[in-house]
């Protein structure tokens, strides 16, 4: 039986690219995906390549990229948070990691991650919920089968029990109260309140988590 070389273990972060360049290299159905998800997440997203696919022009005439029909070049790197090399082309993907690499700017090159500095995972989102499923680059179909498997299941209210833990939080940080972890991992019994805020009763969820966790609060002391 063929051994599989063991993968680098990847540090899963969720990263902040609202508003910064973030640069994108490739003009094909591969690159379409990357800056589609950059866009989601309030990127300034800017192309490099000389032909784009009917989408990606699409997005450029609406203004929500700004597009260099050209190859790519080293100075297209000044000022990216974040590149992305997305290109048929083996070479220009590696000078692109090169060049980066060199500058200190993060990138990932597409099926390439032994040549990536992070890899992107197959995801959904519900409203401030992320969850994301990686194989470390073993098989993003794999991922993908994955993520939309927990996706059919994942129900809607999670998405707001996050915005009413947050005003919890927020609600007891005001009255001088902190809690440990554990506390709020005893108080998030999410059978139960799934089932108050699917019922639309979001205050009396709230009122249930602020009077669990001051008991809890005062158990500690």
């Amino acid at each position: 039986m063929k051994r599989h070389k063991e993968t680098c273990p990847y540090y899963p972060i969720s990263l902040n690219v609202q508003g910064k360049k973030c640069l994108v290299v490739g003009g094909g159905n591969v690159a379409l995906r990357k800056v589609q998800a950059l866009i989601e997440h309030g990127a300034d997203v800017e192309i490099v390549s000389p032909d784009f696919c009917p989408e990606l022009n699409k997005l450029a005439r609406e203004e929500a990229i700004r597009v260099t029909r050209r190859s790519y070049k080293p100075e297209d790197l000044e000022d990216v948070f974040v590149a992305i090399a997305a290109t048929d082309d083996v070479n220009t993907n590696e000078n692109v990691a090169a060049e980066a690499r060199r500058l200190g700017i993060l990138v990932n090159v597409v099926d390439d991650p032994n040549n990536s500095d992070f890899i992107a995972p197959s995801y959904f989102r519900r409203g401030d919920i992320i969850v994301a499923v990686s194989t470390s680059g073993r098989s993003p179909a794999l991922a993908r089968k994955i993520r939309s498997e927990l996706e059919k299941s994942f129900q809607a209210e999670y998405a707001q029990l996050a915005l009413v833990a947050d005003e919890v939080r927020s609600e007891l940080k005001q009255q001088g109260i902190t809690v440990s972890n554990d506390a709020w991992q005893k108080v998030l019994d999410l059978n139960s309140l799934i089932e108050l805020l699917r019922r639309g009763k979001n205050q009396q969820a709230k009122e249930i988590m602020i009077s669990k966790l001051k008991i809890l609060k005062q158990q500690e002391l």
